[in-house]
């Protein structure tokens, strides 16, 4: 069985994919930029982009019944080199004791003003 989850973002409908699919035993999280969930807006910092982008993706896993303790797998997708390093406490702080296999790649992003995407693959808690 799949379940998609869908963060109600605007680009959804408009590109045509969903924030997670959910395909037990994994979860498969979307490229996650960081505009703010609340409001769109994008930071024009990439601690705030960072920030958001773990906020909708906390939010994803949450929804497909898992979090950051179970990510098996991060890409980070990022355009300069040196935005990358200012994100590693709250990269940290995010998979604490849980670190995943992780890359990172630098990349043009769709929108010049983002600094940083980021794609998360999850298991699901084995219940027990």
């Amino acid at each position: 069985m799949i379940t998609r989850i869908s963060s109600g973002a605007p680009w959804e409908a408009k590109v045509g994919y969903c924030r997670a699919v959910v395909a037990a035993p994994f979860v498969f999280v979307s490229g996650t930029v960081g505009r703010n969930p609340e409001t769109g807006e994008l930071p024009a910092d990439v601690e705030g982009q960072c920030a958001n982008a773990l906020t909708i993706i906390g939010r994803a896993l949450e929804a497909a019944g898992t979090d950051f303790a179970h990510v098996v797998r991060v890409t980070y997708y990022l355009p300069e080199r040196a935005d990358f390093e200012p994100c590693w406490p709250q990269l940290r702080a995010a998979f604490g004791a849980h670190p995943p296999a992780s890359s990172v790649v630098f990349v043009g992003l769709i929108d010049p003003t983002m600094k940083i995407e980021i794609e998360v693959t999850a298991m699901l808690p084995v219940a027990g």
